[in-house]
Parts: C-alpha cells; structure tokens; sequence
C-alpha cells in the first residue's frame, strides 16, 4: 500500500504543533508531533468496536469510518477495570495509539505492544515506546482490549464463548496488516511484544491457528503461555465464583448463568475482586474454547501445542526479571503464616493429584526445596521471592523455552535481568534489591518522568536495553554481528546459553539452574491441563 502523508500545521490546545494527515481505510486521521521529539503520535485510533447490551460478551464488530479527518488526540481512553484514577473509561474503548517517526524512510519495521495487568487492568499507554520510535528505526503501536468479566468470561456458549480480549488482540493484528502501511509501516514485518499477561497473550498468538502471517518476530516479557498464571483450569466454576460475587441466585444451569452475565452492566462487572490467589491463578484469564465460531484462537491446552510442533517457529526473545516474585511482597506478613499453616494451598493450580495424601506429599517436598526445614519467615523472605518468582513467572518462561526448542525452534533467546538502580528499596529484612516483575519493561519504555533526571546508571541500562530490542525488531537476532554486545546465540535443549542482562550483561549456562529442574520433575508427573467449559 502506498504511504499517504500530508504535512500541514493545526491548532490544537495551547500553540501550534506540527501535524501528519493519514488515509487509512476508515478515513483520513491527524496526528500531532511532539514538542520536543521527531515522533508522530496518533491517539485513541478506534481499530474495532465493543459490542454492547446482550452481545457485549462476542468478538469485537469492525470499527467506525468517516469521510472528515479525525483527531487523534485523546489519549486516556481505557476499557472498563477497577480503579479508573484519571483516566477515561468507557465500554467502547478499543483503540489504538500509533507512534511514528519523523522519517521520509518507508516500510519501517513494525513494533506491536500487548499491555499487562493480570488480564483485569490496564491500558496500552501506561508506558509508551517514544524513545524507541526516536530511533527512526521502527513504528510502534499500543493498544486496548477488552479485561476482566467482559473481556475473559468463559462459558463455552455461543454469546459468551470465551476470550473476548483475545478476540480484541487478533482484531488488532488484522487491522495493522491492512493499515500500518499508510502510516510508512512493513505489514510483513511485525514483531508483537507483551509484558505480564501481555506475554502470555504474544505467546497464545503464535500458537494460535488463525493468527498465522500477522507477526514475524515475538517479545515475551516476564510471563509464559504455559505458565500457571495464564490459562484458566476450570473456567465454569471461576464463572459460578463471579456470578456468586454478584448475588446470583439461579441455580447450576448454564443457561441461567449466561442469562445472568448477559444483563449486567460493565460498572457491575468491573466489580468484581479477581487478584490475590495463593495457587497463582487469575480468575478471569484466557481458556480453551469450543468451536462455537470461525474466531476461535485457543482450540487445545497450549502445552499440548506445543509439543505438537504445530505452529509457526518465529525468532523469539525470551526472559524474566531475577526477582519476580517481588510483586508477592504486599502479601507475606499473612501468606507466610498460611504457607506455615498450609502450604499445599500455596501449589500452582496447574497440578493435579490423585488424593491429598499425595498432594500434601509434594507440597511438603516443595516447601523443603525452598526453605529447607525451616519455616517459612523474616529469616527467609527471598526463598518466598524465589517460589513466586518460579511458580508464577520463571518456570513457565523455562518451560515453554524447552519446548519450543524441541519443536524445532532454532531461534529462541533467553535472557534474565538483574539490573537494579541505587534507589530501589530492598527487600524487606534483607540487604538485597532484585528486579521487580517486568522492570526490563519499564526500561525499555519511556519513564513517567523527564529521563533527564534519572541517574548515569539507569540512563546507562536503558540505553543498552533499547539497542538489544531495536536489533531483535530489526533483525532478529538481539546481538547481531556488528554489534559491541556480547556475543549472543539461541539456546539449546538445555536451556543454555542465556544472557543475564544488567550493566556488565554475561553469558551463562542452565537458566535456573537446579530449580528449573525440580519443577520439570514436578510436571512431568503432576501436570493438570486445563479443563473445557461444558457445552
């Protein structure tokens, strides 16, 4: 397609800024360059619309046209999720935020960003990609989906099927390839990049069957598809949990319930509490659908397709931070007496046993593997970092690399970031920092503040990360051969070698080392897939 630019000057709240007028399909939209940066910004671009009323469970209907030029300029438009602050949240609120360079280049190649937020919060702009785009290597784009009841509630039925923010995802990346070039942008060379649930989204998009030719390369951050944060195990009964959360009286027909789903408003959805389960599950998350429609992304258990083979072996940039399990902290002071008390509450849902004789058998194992004899304590608070770090975050990381490197996938880089600034806190009772739950994310993205002001170090990292992403965006490859990083390969069956990223970034052998392997022989005798939702 050809690319469409008209450069003119408009009014738009206080002084004059320079703007870029594009034809897309659904007409001409404006977008605005930044005051201080040769960066485009076209915001609040609506690629899909929210079906309302009974409906507002099904995939998203196309999205609106025009014939006059549309603004695009609001920028804090969010779907509907608890905790709104300022933002403005609405029903219909699929959009996309599209960040261009001020370049006469074309075919640029295309960087797609998956927020995260445990699939119940979160918006496409809590961090952008400025700084990236300022390369004049890449287009960047952010984006919406739907969250919580209205985007994750699984039924199995035909009007609430199931993954309806998922179904949002996959309008996206149909509406990147038919558009993106008006904007200078390659269709045919896309890398989509999550962090968080974000990640475990990029990883159900390249297993999906009806997501093929959409993306060419995949940024996993800080989260796995085969983790046991991502898919829900049994989705009938998370959805009888919600409707219990919502005074519903009916009884265990599912008529009834979808009946009951289909009259509430998204304020009374969004009220729901869905976070703080001991087992690492996340009540309203992606799962297995019945192939009630032709936009059907997850059609088996992703670790069974990953074994299969079947699926498309796209380079892929793989990792986590070294202390994920930080984003538990807010916990301990009562989850260290629960785990004391009961520690087989605290196994990842994605186990199953064939009595609780033997589930407590296994969780007395675990816990001596983490904390020895002792109890779990003040004295021992990194091990409790480390087994969430592990159970929530890493070990699905570890466990999808194997995979996709015995499927016969040659291009899959592992990586773990450690770098911490002087200013983090520590860790209670210890003298030790850690990376926090997706911080290579937030180095990679724009601060919230002027990085004018961050210190030497962080300016350093960031400027380090951000040339190790835009070489994977670009060429495939984190560490190409010009350039002055350290010498990086694909990993092999062992998980081996991966770069442990900070300041001084190394190669090194066996991610997770010996913890990696405990939970392999976990699995491997008590995986439980997920279930499907009845019919």
């Amino acid at each position: 397609m050809p690319f469409k630019v008209k450069v003119t000057v408009y009014e738009v709240g206080k002084g004059d800024l320079e703007s870029r007028l594009v034809n897309t399909l659904q007409g001409p939209v404006i977008g605005y360059k930044l005051p201080k940066d040769d960066v485009y910004v076209f915001n609040g671009i609506p690629y899909a619309t929210v079906p309302t009323g009974p409906n507002k469970f099904k995939a998203p209907l196309p999205p609106p046209t025009w014939d006059e030029p549309f603004q695009a300029i609001e920028n804090n438009v969010i779907c509907p999720q608890p905790n709104s602050n300022e933002m403005k949240m609405q029903e219909n609120c699929l959009i996309a935020n599209i960040y261009v360079p001020d370049t006469v280049e074309l075919n640029l190649p295309v960087l797609i960003y998956f927020h995260g937020g445990a699939f119940f919060s979160g918006y496409g702009s809590f961090r952008t990609p400025i700084n990236l785009v300022k390369s004049k290597k890449i287009i960047a784009i952010d984006f919406n989906y739907r969250l919580g009841v209205q985007g994750f509630l699984c039924l199995g039925t035909e009007d609430i099927p199931g993954n309806a923010g998922l179904k949002d995802q996959l309008a996206l990346l149909r509406w990147v390839q038919s558009n993106i070039a008006f904007f200078g942008g390659n269709p045919n060379d896309v890398t989509i990049d999550g962090y968080s649930a974000g990640a475990s989204s990029v990883d159900i998009m390249v297993l999906s069957p009806i997501t093929k030719g959409l993306f060419h390369k995949v940024i996993s951050e800080s989260a796995a598809g085969v983790a046991a944060i991502t898919l829900q195990i049994d989705p009938l009964q998370n959805a009888r949990n919600i409707a219990s959360q919502l005074n519903f009286n009916g009884g265990d027909d599912l008529k009834d319930l979808e009946a009951f789903f289909k009259t509430k408003s998204y304020a009374e959805l969004i009220s729901v509490d869905f976070d703080g389960m001991t087992n690492s599950a996340t009540i309203v998350s992606p799962c297995i659908e019945h192939d009630v429609s032709n936009n059907t992304i997850i059609a088996e258990n992703l670790f069974d397709t990953l074994k299969s083979g079947n699926f498309p072996k796209l380079p892929i940039l793989y990792g986590n931070t070294d202390r994920e399990g930080k984003y538990r902290i807010s916990d301990f002071d009562v989850w260290k007496d629960r785990m004391n008390e009961n520690f087989s509450d605290f196994l990842p849902q994605d186990l199953g046993f064939s009595s609780e004789e033997e589930k407590e058998q296994v969780a007395q194992e675990v816990k001596q593997f983490y904390f020895g004899l002792e109890p779990v304590s003040e004295k021992n608070i990194l091990s409790y970092v480390d087994y969430f770090t592990d159970t929530m975050f890493s070990y699905g990381i570890a466990r999808a690399a194997k995979l996709l490197v015995e499927a016969g996938n040659d291009k899959v880089y592992l990586y773990e970031y450690s770098f911490v600034d002087d200013n983090e806190e520590y860790i209670p009772y210890t003298n030790v920092r850690g990376a926090s739950h997706c911080a290579q994310t937030l180095t990679v993205l724009d601060d919230i503040s002027d990085e004018q002001h961050l210190s030497e170090e962080v300016k350093q990292m960031k400027t380090i990360l951000r040339d190790i992403w835009l070489n994977f965006i670009t060429t495939g490859a984190p560490v190409p051969k010009e350039s002055s990083h350290p010498d990086w390969k694909p990993i092999n069956e062992n998980r081996s070698p991966y770069m442990y990223l900070n300041l001084n970034s190394t190669l090194k052998s066996e991610y997770l080392e010996q913890r990696a392997h405990f939970w392999d022989k976990i699995y491997d005798k008590y995986y439980k897939g997920p279930q499907l939702t009845s019919k």
